[in-house]
Formats: C-alpha cells, structure tokens, sequence
C-alpha cells in the first residue's frame, strides 16, 4: 500500500489547491487502459453472440457493454421473445 501511495503522490504538494486532482490523474495512469478496453471488446462479442442465440442480439450487447460477464447470466436468464403470430394464408 506504501508503494502505491508513494506512486500516486510522486510530485504532488498535499497542501496544493489541485492536489486531489493530480492524485487522481496519477492513479488513472497506472490502469491497464489497452488491457481493459479489449477485454471489453470481448466481453461485448460474447454477449452479442448469447444475444443472438436467444433472439435478443441488441439486449445481448447493451447488458455485456454494462456489467461485462454479469450481462451473460442475464441473457442466459431471461426467457426467449415469444414468436409473433403469423396472419393466417390468404384464400382464392
């Protein structure tokens, strides 16, 4: 935790008006950005693909893009859209 601290105030005066702020940006830049942005991306191709095997493609993609492999029970869990009725043959 020493560590961290160290690295998250490594320039910064405390008593500065924007202290909190640079303590902030520092953090921000210790997070594996690329690394959480791909596993995003597949976390959103996986719900896409569920979505699309339970007839709920655009469901499927918004709840992944929100709670990542939570989102994947959720469409797992809902039941599947019931088919629309189909108007009956037209006679001669």
């Amino acid at each position: 935790m020493d560590e961290l601290l160290a690295r998250a105030t490594r320039g910064v005066d405390p008593d500065a008006p924007g202290a909190f702020w640079h303590i902030f940006f520092n953090l921000l830049n210790m997070l594996p950005w690329a690394a959480m942005f791909w596993w995003s991306l597949l976390f959103v191709a996986v719900g896409a693909l569920l979505g699309w095997w339970r007839g709920r493609l655009l469901e499927g993609i918004v709840w992944a893009w929100v709670l990542g492999p939570i989102g994947w029970i959720v469409i797992l869990a809902r039941p599947r859209p019931a088919p629309r009725p189909q108007p009956p043959p037209l006679r001669r």
